[in-house]
This record gives C-alpha cells, structure tokens and sequence, in this order.
C-alpha cells in the first residue's frame, strides 16, 4: 500500500493511495478463510465449502468490503502516523474508474487538517467579575410581581360594567340549530375576560355587561375543534351575568407567603433574595463570560479550515434570515449568501470553539452522565406529558446529544479558564448588571 502526499497548503491536504490488487487478493482470501467455516452450501458438510467456490459465489461482494477496509484502514494508519485532524469528512475518490479485478486500486483522499492550537498561560488573563446584591426595593418588587399573579377578585359596584380583565361569574347554556349540545352549558362560572380560555370571540361580546343582564353571545367553533359534531358549527350561548368583579393584587401578608410554600413573609422574603441574587449571578457570569472570549480572541492567531469558516458564516446568515423572516418557517426560500460582517463573525466562532475545544481535550474535561441526563431531563419539561417520548428521541439521536452536550462541555471549559485566571469582584447596583447584559445583546 502506498500513501503519496500531493497537496500540503496551509491546512489543505490532499494526497493519492494505492492499494495493490496483490494486497486486496490477500485481504479478499483472508475475510473468505475466516467465514469458510460458517458456510453451508448444497453438496458440502458445513465449513467444507472448497475456497475456489467460496470464491466464484461471494468474491464479488467480498472484494467491496476489502476494497473499503483496505481504504479506511490506510486512512486510519495515515491519521495516526502524521497527527493530522480532519476539519470535516475527507472527500475520497476512486481515481481509476474503469478499475477492473486484477487491477490496483486508486484513491484519492483530500481533507482541510485542524491547525495546531498555541499553549496559553491563563494566569495573565485579568478578569472583573460583577457582585450585585438583592435589595429591598428589588424584593418589595418582586414581591409585588408575586402578588400580581395571586390575584383575587372583588365584586364591582351595583351596574358597573365588565372591563376586560375582570371576572365575570354566570351560568350559560349553548345552543346549535337550537339544540344544547354536551358540554355547554354551566352554571356560577367564573370566566376572566381576556384571558382567551372559550371560543374565539366569545370574551370579547360580554365586555361591558353588568350584574343581571342577559346576553346572547353568538359564535363558531373553530375548523379544528376536537368535537367532530361542533367543528365550524355556529353556535349561540344565553349568558346570566350574576356578578362582575375587578382584579385586585393578594396583601402581602403571612398567608400569601403560604401560598408560595413559605412559612412566612420573612422566609419568602429570603426565598425571594436567594432567587435574585442566584439570577444576578448568573447574568454576571455571561458578562465575564463574554469578556474572557475577548481577552482570549486576543490571546491567540491561528489558521482556520476555510469549509469550517465558511459553513459558519452560512449557519449564521441563515439563521439571522429567518429572525427578520419569522413568517417564514420553512426552508423554501432563495439561497442565503453570506457577508462580510457574517465571514468575520464565523471567523471568531471557529477561532474560539476550536481553542475551548482544545483546552477542554488537555485538562481532560468531561460531560459526566449525570449532567447530561440533567440537561434531557430540563428540556424535557419543554413537553408536558411527552417528557418519556423526548428522553427516548433523545437517547437515540446521536446528533441531538452531541447539541446538548456542546454547551455544558464549553461552560465546564470556561469554568476551568476562570478557575485559573485572575479575577476580581466589583460590587454593582442591579441596574449597572443590567446594562452590562443589554451591553451583550446589542452586540
């Protein structure tokens, strides 16, 4: 076998194998000798079958497979010996098309090689990290924002109309081609208006009614309504308005603490500063992020395999179409090119996601099962009631493993850099946090 570099350009590599037909007759007798003693064949005790008819009968389908392994086992050896990296698959070929048994096989292998990646000395990286506390004023807001969605209702005024918002106790009776149909009618209902849980359209006709009035409120049922006998039926509901109540926001009390599973407002009240300040941290942690890619986006110059920069700056000009595009959710739609701006935004991903790679494969940093399974078990709440069905996709899809382990490897990365670099503490107000995350997004 003969392995001959015909291309060596910066990171591009190409170069032409030969597997002589000598070597893949050996291969194809050796794969035909291992199997002879498992074949049966008409006229023959098992294992017996002569090698020349073991031959005549499957050497054509032996001959691919060795002629493949011959291949991949090159390659393998070729990989091995010069300590390249292929950025993507290698493209290989069979160079002589009219190859016929007997004959030498020629290949030709081309790929783009993972460039070296310079040893960096975390210790001169000098980073802030950013400390805001959870104030008072922060916990009264938040607890007032608790208090908002335990909201209870009051009863309005004596002939105050329904505003939308407020609750709306009746009891109604629905009517198809003047017949009730299961299911509409109730009675003492509490329905708040506007919060889109009947029919479309239905809220909307009761705002303005008052206690004792009668309203007829006249609707269809959508086209893919789960009843099969009301789909796209119209329909009329005879409402009793008995009352009409205002929202209004829960005290903040001892017994709304309860309701939130506190022993009492002190303990929400710590609850609520844990919260925040786990929030806080957080967000602190993406600022100083984004200042460590920096500091280290200058820390390092290094070629990069074009295919990988430029699948990139496509992955980033396609996904930014269809932000502006969101009405379209298909990929039917004109190629995408992409810009400059896309090409150097690429250009840094690649840059940082190969040397985060890089550090993470020389301090031996693992995704352990455990937080993998964490990770399928957060997404999973993504899907009320096919929590199962997710975990099984997910435990049988490679490719969405590996897209939900890049980002906890890369986290567990920068968690390695930080433990290594300098970093200071700045106390902050929770505004000046906020800016400096507005700060990231506008980038």
């Amino acid at each position: 076998m003969q392995v001959t570099e015909t291309l060596n350009d910066g990171l591009k590599r190409g170069y032409a194998i030969t597997v002589t037909a000598s070597e893949l007759e050996a291969k194809v007798n050796e794969k035909l000798a291992e199997a002879q003693p498992e074949v049966e064949m008409k006229g023959f005790r098992k294992g017996k079958v002569p090698m020349a008819l073991l031959k005549k009968q499957f050497g054509q389908k032996v001959m691919g497979e060795a002629m493949q392994e011959s291949i991949d086992g090159a390659m393998n050896e070729h990989f091995e010996a010069s300590g390249d990296r292929p950025a993507m698959q290698p493209e290989v070929k069979m160079t002589n098309e009219d190859w016929k048994e007997g004959d030498d096989v020629e290949v030709s292998m081309s790929y783009e090689a993972l460039p070296e990646i310079p040893e960096l000395d975390f210790s001169k990286i000098k980073l802030e990290k950013m400390v805001a506390r959870a104030g008072d004023e922060a916990i009264d807001e938040a607890l007032a924002n608790l208090a908002e969605t335990a909201q209870d209702f009051k009863a309005r005024k004596k002939g105050a109309k329904a505003k939308d918002g407020d609750q709306v106790v009746m009891d109604f009776v629905g009517r198809v081609d003047g017949e009730a149909f299961d299911g509409g009618a109730a009675e003492d209902y509490p329905l708040t208006l506007g919060s889109n849980s009947f029919i479309p359209g239905f809220e909307e006709q009761l705002v303005g009614v008052k206690a004792g009035e009668e309203k007829a409120v006249t609707v269809s049922f959508p086209e893919d309504y789960q009843a099969e006998n009301l789909k796209g039926k119209e329909a009329v509901f005879d409402c009793t308005i008995k009352e009409v109540k205002e929202p209004v926001a829960a005290e903040i009390n001892d017994e709304l603490a309860t309701k939130f599973g506190a022993e009492d407002l002190a303990a929400l009240k710590a609850q609520i500063a844990e919260r925040l300040e786990a929030e806080y941290a957080g967000a602190a942690r993406a600022v100083m992020k984004r200042s460590l890619l920096d500091e280290l986006d200058k820390m390092v110059d290094f070629d990069l395999p074009p295919s990988l920069v430029e699948a990139e700056a496509g992955q980033i000009a396609h996904q930014l179409w269809h932000e502006e595009n969101p009405e379209v959710e298909g990929h039917d739609h004109p190629d995408i090119e992409a810009t400059d701006e896309h090409k150097k935004l690429a250009t840094r991903r690649v840059r940082l996601g190969l040397l985060l790679a890089d550090i993470g494969q020389k301090a031996e940093v693992q995704v352990t099962d455990a937080e993998m399974t964490q990770a399928i078990m957060n997404q999973a709440r993504q899907y009320p009631g096919q929590e199962r069905q997710f975990f099984e996709f997910v435990q049988q899809n490679q490719q969405m493993q590996q897209q939900m382990r890049a980002p906890i490897f890369e986290d567990k990365v920068v968690d390695h850099v930080f433990e290594n670099a300098k970093v200071s503490e700045k106390e902050v107000s929770k505004d000046d946090l906020q800016k400096a995350v507005e700060a990231l997004e506008d980038e």
